[in-house]
């Protein structure tokens, strides 16, 4: 199967569904096709609360959604074959992922720009809005541990890409002066930062040892350690500035370059037709490999939908929209990017090593001769984490981009280092996106419990990174060394995960009964993800158990508590049936944390 054509056709899905789906949702079941003021514009406060230009605002958010999880989980996926992962990419992204993403927008922006957790209270009442802040401010510190792992894993295999990733901030710095401070333009100053990144990258390339830390600097004796803490010290810098200092910014050129990166890879897609290796449905499955059904729809995770993408939509972008309209573009619209980039992920690992050979060799059990013995060499579930998954996309990626670098001389180092950038810059947007929403949560969650500090923004922010650091840093998964903790945490990511996806439908689903607009668009996919992701948790509860993994247990158990509770609470609601709120709540004072 030629995978050039497998991409056209699923980008033609992608534009289809833009043009006429994400329309008819906009005018019949979110109504944000009219001209009340935004949220950005009741009560504007420098901080978070700042109307943006869309596509200034779509770049933001669509780097803050796309982090490495769409790269990631259907790396993993193709484990089964490519065919249920492309598939569940698409139609997932259709009609599950951007319905979420855009739901969560508008709910947020019609109503304050108020968080989820806060709505759920109105909606479902205290103690499910409890739970539910709960669930996020757990995933939360699991996403900051996973990302910054993940991050570090790509600073020590690409050290090339480290100063380029580092000389991206301090552009970013100076774009956010010269935008905000001075007045000036953003389009052609974000084009030249853009091309001084990918200078950097050509310049750093060729000189891996530029980026390597010396031993004197390795905490815990590992450069993993290192980077991990200071990329969650960065997390915690870029959560306390205001949104326009580095965030937005940040975000800006990342677009370019992120949208750069990924047109080039489409395009070197095209150049080289390349056939897909990895077979249509893997019927060679390692025997520890979890069945298709339910594992597939939480692995792929992000590249199909995210319930992290709601807590972005409801805890900055419905802050910044500029006009209700732009909400198809950031919410609808930066769900298909994010597809996009699962779609090309999918076909990097299935057609980018090759031939069939290439791709067996990365994700079938094998017997291979050592030492004169002959053993198994499986990948196997525990095997395909985070680290093979991310190397898969890039050795793969990077072959699309060869023919489109050769003239450089330097393709196959500088490929690489390339696609790493792409990578950590989609995932440190991601990194510091969740510190800011884990401060929102928290100043939520101590106007709830009356915990005053946690209103405080720089206390919250401490309360969000370091405990992710300490997770990250002080548990080690077998055999993976100091600093791999999020690898352990891996597992529970993407079932959590779907669980915030889920009831963010449920508070759409009550939202949109009472205002009386169809909610079907929301009610199947919330009953498709309640399943999945149930059957999913106690399937990974079960064998988390039998391998004695007592941290991924206890989150694991407390999450399912916290859903019961969550759903229990909602069905008391509905069948007490009491008449919830026809009409947005009256804007109030934006949420705490200032």
């Amino acid at each position: 199967m030629n995978a050039a054509l497998l991409a056209g056709l699923a980008l033609g899905a992608f534009a289809l569904a833009y043009r006429f789906y994400a329309r008819w949702l906009e005018r019949r079941v979110y109504e944000m096709d009219s001209d009340e003021p935004t949220p950005a514009h009741r009560h504007p406060d420098g901080v978070d609360f700042v109307p943006c230009r869309r596509h200034v605002l779509f770049g933001h958010h669509f780097c803050s959604v796309a982090g490495a999880a769409p790269i990631v989980g259907p790396a993993i996926a193709v484990v089964w074959g490519w065919l249920p992962a492309l598939l569940w990419v698409v139609l997932g992204t259709i009609f599950i992922g951007a319905v979420h993403d855009y739901g969560a927008l508008a709910l947020s922006a019609r109503r304050g720009g108020r968080g989820l957790g806060d709505l759920t209270g109105e909606l479902l009442g205290g103690r499910a809005k409890l739970g539910f802040l709960a669930i996020i401010v757990l995933l939360t510190w699991v996403v900051l541990a996973v990302f910054a792992f993940l991050i570090a894993v790509l600073f020590v295999l690409y050290p090339e890409s480290v100063w380029p990733v580092n000389v991206e901030i301090g552009i970013a710095l100076l774009l956010g002066w010269w935008v905000y401070r001075r007045g000036g333009r953003l389009l052609w100053p974000s084009v030249g930062a853009v091309g001084l990144l990918y200078a950097a990258i050509v310049v750093c390339a060729p000189h891996p040892a530029w980026g390597t830390l010396p031993p004197a600097l390795h905490l815990l004796g590992s450069p993993r350690v290192t980077w991990i803490v200071f990329l969650l010290a960065y997390a915690y810098v870029a959560a306390v500035l205001p949104v326009r200092v580095l965030l937005q910014p940040r975000d800006y050129i990342n677009s370019h370059q992120l949208f750069l990166g990924l047109g080039a890879l489409l395009v070197g897609l095209l150049w080289l037709q390349p056939t897909m290796g990895a077979p249509a449905v893997n019927d060679r499955v390692h025997e520890s490999v979890p069945p298709l059904v339910p594992l597939l729809f939480i692995t792929v995770a992000c590249g199909a939908i995210s319930g992290f993408h709601g807590l972005v939509a409801s805890g900055t972008s419905s802050k910044q929209l500029d006009r209700l309209r732009d909400g198809r573009l950031v919410g609808y619209g930066g769900m298909l990017g994010e597809g996009t980039l699962a779609v090309v992920a999918v076909l990097a690992v299935s057609a980018g090593f090759g031939s069939a050979a290439g791709w067996e060799a990365r994700y079938v059990a094998r017997e291979v001769t050592e030492g004169g013995t002959t053993v198994l060499r499986a990948w196997d579930w525990e095997t395909l984490g985070g680290m093979v998954a991310i190397r898969n996309f890039v050795d793969g990626a990077a072959t699309f981009l060869g023919p489109l670098l050769d003239p450089l001389g330097a393709s196959g180092r500088l490929a690489h280092t390339v696609v790493a950038v792409i990578v950590i810059s989609f995932a440190a947007t991601t990194l510091d996106t969740a510190a800011r929403i884990q401060r929102f949560c928290l100043a939520e969650l101590g106007g709830s419990l009356r915990i005053g500090a946690l209103r405080h923004r720089s206390v919250a922010t401490a309360v969000a990174v370091v405990p992710a650091a300490a997770l990250a840093v002080f548990t080690e998964a077998p055999g993976k060394g100091p600093g791999s903790g999020g690898a352990i945490l891996w597992p529970v990511f993407g079932t959590t995960n779907q669980l915030i996806g889920a009831i963010t439908l449920l508070l759409l689903f009550v939202h949109l009964r009472a205002r009386g607009r169809p909610a079907w668009p929301v009610l199947l996919p919330l009953v498709f993800l309640v399943v999945m992701t149930t059957v999913a948790g106690v399937m990974g509860l079960v064998e988390q158990v039998r391998l004695g993994n007592g941290l991924v247990v206890g989150f694991g158990a407390l999450f399912l508590a916290l859903e019961v509770l969550v759903f229990a609470e909602a069905g008391a609601r509905w069948v007490r049936r009491p008449r919830s709120p026809a009409a947005p709540a009256a804007p109030g004072a934006p949420p705490g944390g200032r």
